[in-house]
């Protein structure tokens, strides 16, 4: 099987196995945003790049924001990002400088949801009373405990969870000596935009304008867009 079919067969299963988590959350989204919230979405590594692919995107939500630790993100150095999210309490002193409010609503993304990173982040937005959200695949959950000193992992905090089904090692294709190819980006970008979709379809449910950027390299664009920008001005655009 080509790696195209098999990303294509693990998306078909998606859309049907996280059809209600997608509704249930896509809902609360556009709750969010109806009352002037922000959806933010943090990630570690490349969960970070998942992260970043709503943000100011042409055809997406305007009010979407990167949570971005650039020592959690890959281009200050691959190796210590991973050091530095499994560095238990190493999160706490950037996300209490964000801009994130009780009104909003928060996105956590982990592959394995073991490292304490993302499992702190999940609980502080909790605790702050943000309606916290991950992204996570629940196959690691047999074999793989968390690194967590309580032993919690991002599933047992968020209030709703989107399972990825990525398998455990994240490679899909068999090699020789070891399994290659991952698919965790692809899989979590689709989510992303499948949840985003269903949250713009609620939206337009209601009557008034829905918050979406047009593309740039469209004549034309560039005054609704700023229209959309002055509008959020929470978010650094």
């Amino acid at each position: 099987m080509s790696y195209l079919m098999d990303v294509t067969r693990r998306l078909q299963a998606l859309a049907g196995s996280q059809s209600e988590a997608f509704e249930v959350i896509s809902r609360r989204y556009a709750e969010v945003i109806s009352r002037g919230g922000v959806i933010h979405m943090f990630g570690c590594g490349h969960s970070s790049l998942i992260a970043q692919e709503a943000y100011y995107r042409a055809g997406g939500l305007v009010p979407v924001r990167p949570i971005m630790i650039e020592p959690l993100m890959l281009h200050q150095g691959a190796a210590m990002a991973s050091r530095n999210e499994r560095t238990p309490g190493f999160v706490h002193p950037y996300l209490e400088k964000e801009d994130v409010k009780p009104e909003d609503a928060v996105l956590v993304i982990s592959t394995s949801g073991r490292n304490p990173a993302p499992v702190e982040a999940a609980e502080f937005f909790k605790e702050m009373g943000v309606y916290t959200t991950a992204l996570t695949s629940l196959r690691y959950a047999d074999s793989q405990p968390s690194r967590m000193d309580s032993g919690k992992r991002l599933e047992d905090v968020a209030e709703n969870v989107i399972d990825m089904e990525v398998p455990v090692g994240d490679a899909v294709m068999k090699g020789k000596g070891t399994d290659y190819s991952p698919v965790s980006t692809v899989l979590g970008t689709a989510i992303i935009h499948e949840l985003l979709t269903r949250t713009i379809q609620h939206l337009e449910g209601s009557g008034n304008e829905v918050p979406i950027f047009k593309s740039g390299n469209v004549d034309g664009s560039d005054e609704h867009n700023q229209r959309m920008m002055e509008h959020y001005t929470r978010i650094r655009f």
